[in-house]
């Protein structure tokens, strides 16, 4: 099978995208768990940070000029924000989570959507949190301590294995483990991403998304991201989903373009068109695609 830089490109004109090359942005997400967005803000500009809020985004901000890493300030350390890309912050706003909601969050490390959460639902309500890998939980615990979160309850655990948890939630955010994009890793198309790649993840997408609706409240939300391009991650998995449960697609309001309805020729359910998909040389954010999905 081809595959390498050209399969790619090919692969893209076909589907309406190019490569060209992206300059991404630093942002920033304000927590309002710590202090109000404008004692956040002109706390940064008194140190000479230049700030631009993010038009798409409820609580984002570009850091368009900084004589240090606002990473490694005592702003960032005692919570006032955290750096998040501004395409990242969409998911968590699509599902709008609410202060008396039981709410999963899947593969949480490390950790910048699951305080994003607890700071929409006002540390009110409960998330439970799973991360797979033992060796990532520090980060999100250290993460959850330094954003103010207290609402967050966390368990080392697969989400394939939700189910054990004995629970119905009323949202659930799956940010899929996925092959990644171009414009967030410069060397992707030199490393070892191929079809392979994209195959793999495609078919664990479909297995945590089988494995989390079963734990979804009927008429509950789930919201599905990936921050990959490729349609056998994003918009044929939600085909795949459509064929097999009793889900709709809502609309999606951001950034980006509908989600694709014709891949390589194979029409989809128009329902798809709801999703938004992030082109990096149109949104000038890394490559990004976001569902929600409301269980029948």
């Amino acid at each position: 099978m081809e595959t390498g830089v050209n399969f790619f490109l090919d692969r893209y004109r076909r589907l309406g995208g190019v490569v060209k090359p992206v300059e991404l942005k630093q942002s920033i997400r304000v927590n309002t768990l710590a202090l109000s967005v404008d004692k956040i803000v002109e706390r940064l500009e008194s140190l000479d940070v230049s700030l631009s809020k993010v038009p798409y985004t409820k609580f984002g901000y570009f850091i368009d000029k900084s004589r240090f890493s606002v990473g490694a300030i005592a702003e960032s350390l005692l919570g006032y924000y955290f750096l998040q890309g501004s395409a990242s912050q969409i998911p968590v706003e699509v599902l709008d989570p609410k202060p008396n909601e039981l709410v999963l969050d899947c593969c949480a490390s490390p950790g910048g959507k699951t305080t994003q959460l607890s700071q929409f639902m006002d540390n009110k309500g409960t998330i439970i949190v799973l991360e797979k890998q033992k060796h990532r939980l520090p980060a999100v615990l250290n993460n959850l301590e330094r954003m103010h979160c207290h609402n967050c309850i966390v368990f080392h655990m697969d989400a394939l294995k939700a189910e054990r948890l004995n629970l119905q939630f009323d949202k659930i955010l799956l940010d899929a483990p996925c092959s990644g994009n171009f414009a967030s890793e410069p060397n992707w198309f030199e490393m070892h991403r191929n079809f392979n790649t994209v195959s793999n993840r495609a078919e664990l997408q479909r297995d945590l998304l089988s494995a989390v609706l079963k734990v979804l409240k009927k008429d509950g939300v789930l919201v599905y991201s990936t921050c990959s391009l490729e349609p056998e991650e994003d918009e044929l998995n939600m085909q795949w989903l459509l064929d097999n449960f009793k889900v709709k697609l809502e609309r999606v309001d951001s950034i980006g373009d509908p989600g694709i309805t014709n891949v390589f020729g194979r029409k989809l359910n128009p329902q798809i068109g709801n999703c938004r998909r992030l082109w990096p040389h149109k949104t000038g954010t890394e490559g990004f695609f976001i569902a929600k999905v409301r269980k029948l």
